[in-house]
């Protein structure tokens, strides 16, 4: 039987500077956002963007100073993706790495050193190097300076910077996407964006002023990528999945409706090019002003991307009764009221296979462009055997759920280039800084307080995934 996903579909895995480098300050790296998140319940306060200091503290476990190590790993690392069949990575490059404070007159030579070692490592294997600009850091030099996003000068930084790996890697990457989960600043400012919220601030007016300058920026890289790799693909990327009414009632009809254009605000901008009709109402109805400057609104509409990046974890549900709303959880982020069809994980994100090809066909019927799976996978606690075997049936049920429902996707008809499940190693989790929240198919001996060996091994996932890569998604037994 001939699979239904194309030739050359881009199979592989997801990782983030962030999440995986350590090496927090080596090799003059300067100190970026997430390098404040602490373990523990003041996390979630600092990404809200209620800090009250840019400094790391004595004494505090900060997981992504650390992380699993890539920084001197990588080789290793990827030797397993190869062994899996990757045909690409995704992965993201630290700002503060190229440009420690943001602000250098010249790129620190050795951070962009050490990506063209992980760029060649990965061609060496055929593995296509899939790269956000920004994921998840500002340098904070800019957060203390500038107040992050919240100013117009972050825009020409950020195109300096990016402009500067565009030139770096021209020959090395073909792909490329902007900012990671863009409509996250809405959701936690300072994780998303660099965004420290103070007494006395118009919450909405600092953070769809700061979209806006994400959006101008996003362009600008855009236009940069065209001219300075004319055969480079550059997209946006999306924290996506549909957001269910909980019932008929043409309120919570509404209600999510207007729950999705939350999200789809961004991308309606990076894609079509112009504000929607229903972000300038809101902005009206809100009394907020979105200051431009003169050639802002033909940037946008002239440098839209190639394709639609996202993540997809689970559904949403929303409702307009208070009752119902006051049971709601914030499993990812995202408030969502208990879907009573749905299973849960053990962090509470509802697993919803159909969600996915819900959620790529509203995309693709919206969009009309080519989508590419970014994120996608189960965390989960992980008890290696006495031998050391993980045996994470629970995710490959998961997994063979997804592609399944990917299948049914393309022969809805959407363009679907690629798929890479988030964190094929263990990594730190973004929302809590743990590491027993575990998404990879390789298993890395750290636990939350980051004791262990650092050692790297299989996980029964592994060859699963394996052989679902090598028969083009036709394998799933």
């Amino acid at each position: 039987m001939v699979s239904v996903f194309p030739k050359g579909f881009l199979w592989g895995g997801a990782i983030a500077a962030n999440q995986a480098e350590g090496a927090y300050l080596a090799d003059g790296k300067g100190l970026t956002t997430v390098d404040l998140m602490p373990t523990g319940p003041e996390r979630f306060q600092v990404m809200l963007g209620n800090i009250q200091s840019f400094e790391p503290k004595e004494g505090v476990f900060y997981p992504s100073h650390e992380a699993i190590d890539f920084y001197h790993h990588y080789k290793e690392d990827i030797a397993l993706f190869a062994e899996m069949g990757f045909k690409a990575l995704r992965l993201s490059i630290a700002w503060s790495r190229i440009f420690p404070t943001g602000e250098e007159e010249q790129p620190n030579e050795k951070g962009l050193a050490f990506y063209d070692a992980v760029f060649d490592e990965l061609l060496k294997y055929n593995i296509e190097p899939v790269v956000t600009t920004c994921h998840f850091d500002v340098p904070v030099a800019l957060v203390e300076k500038y107040g992050s996003w919240r100013s117009r000068e972050m825009v020409d930084l950020y195109e300096k910077y990016t402009k500067t790996i565009f030139e770096r890697y021209k020959n090395k990457v073909k792909y490329w996407m902007t900012f990671n989960e863009i409509n996250m600043l809405l959701h936690l400012p300072f994780m998303g964006a660099g965004i420290v919220l103070t007494e006395g601030d118009n919450k909405e007016q600092v953070l769809y002023q700061a979209a806006h300058h994400q959006l101008v920026a996003s362009a600008k890289a855009v236009k940069a990528c065209h001219e300075i790799i004319p055969d480079a693909k550059i997209g946006c990327m999306l924290a996506a999945g549909a957001t269910y009414s909980y019932t008929a009632n043409p309120e919570d009809v509404w209600a999510s409706m207007e729950r999705d254009r939350e999200s789809f605000f961004f991308i309606d901008v990076q894609s079509r090019g112009e504000y929607p009709g229903y972000a300038k109402r809101f902005f009206k109805d809100q009394q907020l002003t979105i200051v431009m400057e003169p050639g802002d609104e033909q940037l946008l509409k002239e440098h839209t991307v190639d394709y639609i990046g996202f993540s997809y974890y689970s559904s949403r549900c929303t409702s307009t009764d208070p009752e119902i709303l006051a049971q709601q959880t914030n499993g990812n982020v995202f408030a969502s009221v208990k879907n009573p069809y749905l299973q849960a994980s053990e962090w509470g994100w509802t697993i919803d296979p159909k969600g996915l090809r819900i959620t790529a066909n509203q995309l693709y019927d919206r969009y009309q462009k080519p989508l590419f799976i970014v994120e996608n996978g189960l965390g989960a606690v992980d008890v290696p055997e006495t031998d050391g075997t993980v045996n994470d049936d629970y995710r490959i049920n998961y997994l063979r759920q997804h592609f399944e429902a990917m299948a049914e996707t393309i022969q809805d008809g959407v363009e679907l280039i690629g798929y890479t499940s988030w964190g094929p190693i263990d990594i730190v989790s973004a929302s809590t800084g743990e590491m027993k929240k575990r998404y990879g198919y390789i298993y890395v001996d750290r636990d939350n307080a980051g004791q262990g060996t650092s050692k790297r091994s299989k996980k029964k996932s592994f060859e699963w995934y394996k052989k679902a890569i090598a028969s083009n998604g036709e394998d799933l037994a």
